[in-house]
């Protein structure tokens, strides 16, 4: 028997097609992440701002207004409440305001913050799951009474 002899067309096709399947054929390539819907970044933006009043609390609190301790906490109960519906990376630092940026906390700057927390809350219920519709309400309501709830002085 004769051998046969590849044609030079038929290597160069063969070397190509082996080329292409080792090259596709590797690891697959990590999917782009999934953007958040527009509940999830609803949720996470109140978990933010429900971090922002607990430091203004605290602040207020290791000054020796132990008065606040109660309103404090219950912030600190709504941001329980929200990390249930929605997974925020564990490895960002918590967020504390920074000196440049946020005034001294003053009880009136408390009670200013609480008012429009919690007229903002109503226009966030709109296209949120019932459950989470309740939670937003509830946490709007909690903050209107913070208002009135408030010391006059300390």
């Amino acid at each position: 028997m004769r051998p046969r002899h590849l044609s030079r067309r038929v290597l160069l096709a063969g070397g190509a097609a082996a080329l292409t399947a080792c090259s596709t054929s590797g690891p697959p390539q990590p999917s782009a992440k999934a953007p958040d819907s527009p509940e999830t970044v609803l949720l996470k933006g109140l978990i933010a701002e429900k971090e922002r009043t607990i430091a203004l609390y605290s602040s207020l609190i290791s000054g020796g207004a132990q008065k606040l301790v109660p309103f404090r906490d219950r912030h600190q109960a709504h941001v329980n409440e929200l990390r249930k519906y929605v997974t925020v990376a564990s490895s960002s630092p918590p967020v504390t305001p920074s000196a440049a940026a946020t005034p001294k906390p003053s009880l009136s700057g408390l009670r200013d913050l609480e008012r429009k927390a919690a007229a903002l809350r109503v226009r966030q219920l709109a296209g949120v799951s019932p459950g989470v519709a309740q939670l937003i309400a509830s946490i709007g309501a909690c903050e209107a009474a913070h208002v009135v709830a408030l010391p006059r002085s300390l």
